[in-house]
């Protein structure tokens, strides 16, 4: 009975600690960028956005380094790093003709506040709100390039707001099923307070979407990525050979390729 008591109190422990601290699992963010956006982006230039609850959030516009195409792309990155790690992304998409916003959240970046599943969508909302209130962007050729946990962020603002279509960079297909692969101890269906439900909303996504994983990523199972792109009704182009932050799955020829053809160039 002791040895029961004791197991029970540890489980009971455990299960505490991860409902207090599960957002520091989820997110993981990097400190402010180490350059400025005029270093590492041709043309390039720091905005603010403001959000619907208040915040002033930091963001860098990279105008399109080749013919323009007349779309932009907003970028809506994965959990870690910051906007300087997709600078290499926003000169490939710019190197086609498309400008390129970079957002990071709240508590990215240098950002105020923290992150939460309302708080990003909160965020990606104020971007949208720049390029098509301020800077005149016609939805219709705004294509949103949503990375791993930035697909959640990127399938809700294609719902909330008309947009030209949607990358999905190895998306999965909800949080708590990226929880049983990377938690499997844990209930994560009962704890998390986030969800992103990908493949449960993103067939309701009346915009064109395309899927591009990576077979042998080991952060997000592949059959995740699969089963969104079956879900939407979507292309899946596939990267084998790479893994899940990889330059060739994060910014190479394939998910460029896939950006232009929603771009139009």
């Amino acid at each position: 009975m002791r040895v029961g008591a004791v197991a029970l109190v540890v489980a009971v422990l455990v299960l505490a600690l991860a409902w207090a601290f599960q957002r520091r699992l989820v997110y993981l963010p990097s400190g402010a960028p180490t350059a400025a956006a005029e270093q590492v982006l041709d043309g390039g230039s720091a905005v603010v956005l403001r959000t619907d609850d208040g915040l002033d959030l930091t963001a860098w516009y990279a105008p399109p380094t080749a013919r323009p195409t007349g779309a932009t792309v907003l970028v809506l990155p994965g959990n870690a790093g910051n906007r300087a790690v997709r600078a290499p992304l926003a000169r490939a998409i710019a190197a086609t003709g498309s400008a390129v916003l970079l957002l990071d959240y709240r508590g990215y970046g240098g950002n105020p506040g923290s992150p939460t599943e309302d708080g990003l969508a909160a965020d990606a909302r104020a971007a949208h709100a720049h390029l098509v209130d301020e800077r005149g962007v016609d939805p219709a050729r705004l294509v949103l390039f949503g990375e791993s946990l930035g697909g959640g962020v990127a399938t809700r603002l294609a719902l909330e707001r008309p947009v030209g279509g949607l990358v999905l960079r190895s998306p999965f297909t909800s949080l708590a099923d990226m929880a049983a692969v990377h938690y499997p101890f844990l209930p994560g269906a009962l704890l998390l307070r986030d969800r992103f439900p990908v493949r449960d909303a993103i067939g309701a996504v009346a915009a064109p979407v395309v899927v591009v994983a990576g077979p042998d990523d080991a952060t997000v199972p592949f059959t995740q990525s699969a089963a969104v792109a079956d879900a939407a009704g979507a292309a899946l182009v596939e990267v084998p050979g790479v893994g899940h932050n990889d330059p060739d799955l994060g910014y190479g020829p394939r998910v460029v390729a896939a950006v232009v053809g929603l771009t139009g160039r």
